[in-house]
């Protein structure tokens, strides 16, 4: 999907072609070298992923006591609201959706990363980068100390549809988060949130605008459809994507001031 989008989305003069042909370039666009400026930041993004997908070894390695008490209050809120989403349930809608929550989240992530790399948006990408892994670090949080159980496996109207799909589904869901409950916040809607913002704000691809937003609205119907998330997860996840791409931001600023400082002392 990342390779198709490449052709259909990316303008042709930041393709490496017709750079190559042609030596003219956007007056945005500017040489980077990808060991120093890219590199550190995909590296910081892999390690916050591996540190929260090693959540539960990190929980039963100190010996965490973890507490329910969000769980037991977002039940009180909530109720059985979520469960108006499966009212229209149905064979082909649990396979688009399970497309799109599977499939269809991580595209919009990468290929976000892809996007900013070619157009060469250097200074867009860092920030998306911090800003993904604060997201990745508020969201460890939670789900370390007070984690949340999918609806699919706390409510008796809600039918947890992704996970009953396929045992391999079931299975490799489950290698990362061995009892489901890293709901609060959603990092499904945090995280394409915080894509689309990028997508929007940070880039001038009018073209592939349109299909993040659709991607990105997509999948918050599917996290409640398939019995995943709470309302109140996905309304986190959205605070968590503001407060991530902001906070991004003015960390890239000190970064950048740090580095003009102390290269004029160097």
């Amino acid at each position: 999907m990342n390779v198709i989008a490449y052709y259909l989305f990316i303008p042709d003069k930041y393709k490496y072609k017709k750079r190559k042909i042609n030596e003219t370039i956007s007056a945005t666009t500017h040489k980077f070298s990808f060991l120093s400026e890219i590199l550190p930041y995909l590296l910081l993004v892999a390690f916050a992923y591996i540190f929260v997908k090693s959540q539960w070894s990190i929980v039963t390695m100190l010996g965490i006591s973890q507490s329910y008490a969000l769980a037991d209050y977002i039940l009180d809120v909530e109720g059985n609201i979520v469960s108006f989403f499966q009212i229209i349930a149905s064979p082909f809608l649990t396979y688009v959706s399970s497309f799109i929550y599977l499939i269809g989240f991580p595209f919009l992530l990468t290929f976000t990363f892809v996007i900013l790399l070619f157009t060469r948006q250097v200074k867009a990408l860092q920030e998306y980068a911090i800003a993904i892994t604060i997201a990745y670090m508020l969201a460890f949080f939670f789900y370390t100390f007070t984690p949340v159980a999918v609806t699919g496996h706390t409510l008796p109207d809600v039918v947890p549809l992704l996970y009953n799909l396929s045992p391999i589904i079931n299975d490799g869901l489950r290698s990362l988060d061995p009892f489901l409950n890293r709901c609060f916040p959603s990092l499904h809607a945090g995280l394409s949130f915080l894509a689309m913002l990028f997508i929007i704000f940070k880039t001038d691809l009018d073209n592939f605008k349109p299909i993040a937003i659709f991607i990105t609205i997509a999948i918050q119907f599917t996290i409640f459809y398939l019995g995943i998330h709470w309302i109140l997860d996905f309304i986190a996840g959205v605070i968590l994507a503001g407060i991530s791409f902001y906070t991004a931001e003015q960390v890239h600023k000190r970064i950048s001031n740090f580095q003009v400082i102390y290269g004029k002392r160097n």
